[in-house]
């Protein structure tokens, strides 16, 4: 989120919650990028903050959350005290979710992991819900490869490495996978929660349908190795695909992710080394 946002964005939430009834005399960021995620306290609620741009990811997001908690899904839920609903102030929209003790800094076992997202495709295997296709988010990431106004900085030979690998590994997935589901789309280290009541998935908004390799490929390689049934030939395209959608965003003259441009430098070398 801009910088000069974020003021406004705290006052939304921390007006939002407080008219809700709950004590708010504080505010501690958690997370800034592309949407301002807080602790509100002494309530202890978190706020995730986004333009009112974003209004229509955060009703999705909210809606999966609602329904993933009948089925016992490991994800961040939404609080229990207010009404499952988006919230609008001073043009931003406002989704409110529970708090969670995290605990001591530390390694996940892979298995752990792998066994958490398990749980969770479990559980979206149990939820009919119109979501986007993974193929969806792909052409989003090719229309920026295609369009040198939103992606100016981005070098020919690397518009041409993202463009191939994107065209390329999408085919393959999509003539190879033979089951679809409902995925969490993006349950990478970053939106996995080491907390007091385990494992726990957040983010819900890159929710889409595919195959579950799609989501396999975001976690560790040590993760997808022992993840039950999933085919390892697939996982690699997958994760190909993946890494060229994220340097793809990076790229994007919007992007706001902390480091942006030097994690994509990161990603493009992997890139590069797999298609030699």
């Amino acid at each position: 989120m801009h910088a000069s946002d974020v003021p406004r964005a705290v006052a939304a939430a921390i007006t939002t919650v407080s008219a809700i009834g709950l004590p708010v005399d504080d505010a501690i960021v958690l997370h800034d990028s592309n949407r301002l995620v807080l602790r509100l306290l002494p309530c202890d609620i978190v706020a995730r903050v986004a333009y009112i741009a974003h209004r229509a990811g955060a009703e999705f997001e909210v809606e999966l959350a609602r329904r993933l908690a009948d089925t016992e899904s490991p994800i961040a839920t939404l609080d229990a005290r207010v009404e499952p609903q988006i919230y609008f102030g001073d043009g931003f929209v406002v989704t409110l979710w529970t708090f969670y003790e995290s605990l001591p800094p530390g390694e996940v076992a892979p298995a752990d992991y792998a066994r958490s997202l398990e749980q969770l495709h479990a559980g979206m295997r149990q939820i009919d819900m119109a979501t986007p296709h993974f193929t969806d988010r792909v052409a989003e990431a090719r229309w920026l490869i295609g369009s040198r106004d939103e992606t100016p900085d981005l070098p020919d030979a690397d518009r041409q490495l993202l463009g191939r690998t994107l065209r390329s590994m999408t085919q393959s997935i999509v003539e190879r996978t033979t089951t679809e589901q409902l995925l969490h789309g993006e349950p990478h280290p970053g939106n996995l929660l080491r907390t007091k009541k385990g494992l726990l998935f957040g983010d819900l908004e890159t929710a889409c349908q595919g195959p579950i390799e799609f989501d396999v490929a975001h976690a560790p390689r040590e993760v997808s190795n022992v993840y039950v049934h999933a085919d390892q030939a697939l996982v690699r395209d997958c994760r190909l695909l993946m890494l060229a959608m994220v340097v793809t965003w990076r790229w994007d003259r919007r992007d706001e992710l902390p480091n942006g441009r030097q994690l994509a430098e990161t990603w493009l070398t992997e890139l590069r080394a797999a298609s030699e």
